[in-house]
């Protein structure tokens, strides 16, 4: 094994380093704070003869997703990076790289979405594309950003698998702020990531086939059935993956991760960078003698159900923590957890908080908060109120 490097760098270019150490064959991108470091550092690669891909300078996000789909179809090792309205302008054609089964991988900073105007972090621009095929990971730090690109190639490529997958950095938070990481030696890396041939065929003048075909009613149910077997069956390859990259590289990742959770009676679940402060309350809280865990979501697409089916299934109470929220309805993670013990007889109180919007800081005092809130509600009995905004300046609401 070559030796690992040690270097302090931003998340984006974290990302963009693992993104490097993948060999892309093809990068199309288009610049939206707060990710375009990560195109910015794939094109100084390119340009300094230290990978050799082509870098394609669009008009769009649209036409960068139509890009890699067009590259990926190809047979080509694609990437790029996007946020908030980014992800959003590409939307119609997230659908079209999964549902065509191609393992792009894109750098997510999680962006708010306007309206209001927003740079700062949530993850509603990610969330509103869970439905499209996509499999989803959330960095806590910039490391995870880094290894999480890297396991998002062989994951995406794996012939169980063939989809395309996010990875999620919170915006500034990580994207703009430095931290240390390891950087894995190339060779090692090569040796985990072979390069991408596609198993079944791709775009080829000299062997013509047809892409993205016109599905009519007798086919379609059935390929969206074989696109959803697909996003099941990445449940036991990222399992795989991940417990083959802790052996070569000494870094564990899991879909999910529990920290004093043995003997809980509350549970904090977190996805993203402010698992951190949530840590740190956990820490406090245990301080002061009360029996308080928490679960760190890395994977949300596949929704990681059986794992937090297991673990919370003796827990008196749930405090789910969204940085984002359905208007009308509930946060993402606590709408898809609650669905997870819809049919049990035996299950936790659970309360949903919404917090971390548009860049709004997020303390240890807050997660104390929540901790209390959920503590009521399980002495009680009830949930009388399910949704709960945290950290919120009620004369602005005024």
């Amino acid at each position: 094994m070559g030796e690992q490097k040690a270097m302090t760098i931003k998340g984006n270019m974290a990302t963009a380093m693992g993104a490097k150490l993948c060999r892309p064959n093809v990068i199309p991108a288009y610049p939206i704070t707060p990710s375009t470091l990560f195109p910015e550092k794939m094109s100084e690669f390119v340009a300094d003869g230290e990978l050799d891909a082509s870098m394609i300078n669009v008009e769009s996000e649209h036409s960068a997703m139509s890009a890699c789909i067009g590259a990926s179809a190809t047979g080509a090792r694609v990437c790029t990076a996007s946020a908030s309205q980014g992800v959003a302008l590409m939307h119609e054609m997230l659908f079209v790289a999964s549902g065509m089964r191609l393992p792009i991988v894109m750098a997510v900073g999680n962006r708010a979405l306007s309206a209001p105007i927003n740079i700062w972090c949530d993850h509603q621009d990610t969330i509103a594309s869970r439905d499209s095929g996509w499999l989803q990971f959330y960095a806590e730090n910039n490391q995870e950003g880094l290894d999480l690109v890297i396991n998002a190639f062989r994951i995406g490529e794996d012939e169980r698998v063939l989809l395309p997958v996010m990875v999620g950095i919170d915006a500034f938070v990580l994207t703009h702020t430095i931290e240390g990481v390891m950087v894995s030696a190339q060779e090692d890396v090569d040796d985990f990531l072979p390069p991408y041939e596609p198993p079944h065929g791709k775009l080829d003048p000299k062997e013509p086939s047809t892409f993205g075909s016109f599905g009519t009613p007798e086919y379609y149910q059935e390929f969206k059935q074989a696109q959803t077997d697909a996003i099941e069956t990445s449940r036991k390859v990222i399992d795989e993956i991940f417990d083959e990259f802790e052996e070569r590289f000494g870094r564990e990742y899991n879909k999910v991760t529990t920290y004093d959770c043995e003997d809980a009676d509350i549970v904090l679940i977190t996805m993203g960078s402010m698992t951190g402060t949530a840590k740190e309350a956990v820490k406090k809280l245990r301080k002061e003698g009360k029996k308080v865990g928490l679960i760190k979501l890395t994977v949300f697409r596949p929704f990681p159900s059986p794992e937090l089916h297991d673990i919370l299934a003796d827990v008196d109470g749930v405090a789910v923590v969204d940085r984002n929220i359905s208007p009308g309805a509930f946060g993402a993670v606590y709408a898809d957890l609650a669905a997870t013990f819809t049919n049990e007889k035996k299950k936790p109180i659970m309360k949903n908080f919404i917090t971390g919007l548009g860049g709004r800081e997020v303390f240890v005092k807050n997660f104390e908060e929540m901790y209390e809130k959920t503590k009521k509600a399980v002495e009680a009995g009830e949930v009388k109120k399910p949704v709960e905004w945290i950290n919120v300046n009620k004369d602005v609401l005024r």
